[in-house]
C-alpha cells in the first residue's frame, strides 16, 4: 500500500475515534507561541497556569514582556518549570517580534514559511519543534509539527527507520500530504492524543487501539 494512503487511513481513522482535537489553545495567535516555548518540558495543566498569571498581570503582550524586569517576568511563568531559562525565551520572541513584525505576530503571516521558519530557528532557545509549532499553530502555515510521539508510532507503523532524523520525519507527511496546514494541525494532534492513551513508551495498548487495523495488514 502507498504511503499516502496509509497516512490518510491512519489520519481518518484516528478523527474518527478521538474527534476533532481544537488545537493550539489560545485567545491570540502571540498566546499561541508563548505557550509553544513555555511548554517545553513541562504539561499543558502548568503552561495554563503560567499564561493566566501573564494575561492578571496584562502581560501577555511582546511590548510588555520586551519591557518586563526578566526575575518578575520569572515569577509569573515560575509553574511552567525552567522559568529563568523561558522567560529569556520569552524576551527573546518578543525582540525577534519587535524586530521582524513590528510588534504584531500576524504581520509574519505572509512571509514565506520555509525563510521565515529559518529565522524563527535563529531565536535562542527556539529549536526545531516549538519554530514548527509557532509557524502551524499561531501562524496557520503548512509546516508539520512532529515530535516523540510521531515518531513513536510512525517507527511502529514500519513507516519510518529507528534513527529517522527530524527532518526526514516531517518530510513523510510534507511530501505525502496536501500542504493545507489545517490538516497538519489536526493530523498532529490526532497523533499526540493517541500515543498519550494508547502509544505509550512502554506498555502501549496496541490491542484497543483504533490503529491496530495497520499492524495487522
Amino acid at each position: 500500500m502507498k504511503t499516502v494512503t496509509r497516512l490518510q487511513r491512519l489520519y481518518e481513522a484516528m478523527l474518527e475515534a478521538l474527534g476533532p482535537s481544537h488545537w493550539w489553545p489560545g485567545d491570540t495567535p502571540f498566546e499561541i507561541a508563548v505557550g509553544a516555548i513555555l511548554t517545553q518540558n513541562t504539561n499543558w495543566k502548568n503552561v495554563e497556569s503560567a499564561i493566566q498569571n501573564l494575561k492578571q498581570d496584562n502581560a501577555l503582550d511582546p511590548a510588555a514582556i520586551l519591557d518586563m524586569p526578566p526575575d518578575h517576568l520569572g515569577e509569573l511563568i515560575r509553574p511552567s518549570g525552567y522559568f529563568r531559562m523561558k522567560a529569556n525565551k520569552l524576551k527573546n520572541l518578543a525582540i525577534f517580534l519587535r524586530d521582524e513584525a513590528d510588534m504584531v505576530i500576524e504581520n509574519l503571516r505572509d512571509r514565506d514559511p520555509q525563510e521565515l521558519r529559518a529565522k524563527i530557528l535563529t531565536i535562542n532557545g527556539v529549536g526545531p519543534e516549538t519554530a514548527d509549532s509557532i509557524l502551524n499553530y499561531a501562524l496557520e502555515m503548512p509546516v508539520f509539527v512532529v515530535d516523540t510521539y510521531t515518531g513513536r508510532i510512525m517507527q511502529r507503523h514500519g513507516l519510518i527507520s529507528e534513527d529517522c532524523s527530524y527532518h526526514e520525519l516531517q518530510n513523510l507527511f510534507t511530501d505525502n500530504l496536501e500542504p493545507d496546514p489545517a490538516l497538519f494541525n489536526e493530523f498532529h494532534a490526532l497523533i499526540v492524543r493517541t500515543a498519550k492513551d494508547w502509544c505509550k513508551k512502554t506498555s502501549p495498548r496496541c490491542e484497543s487501539c483504533h490503529l491496530a487495523y495497520d499492524l495487522e495488514n
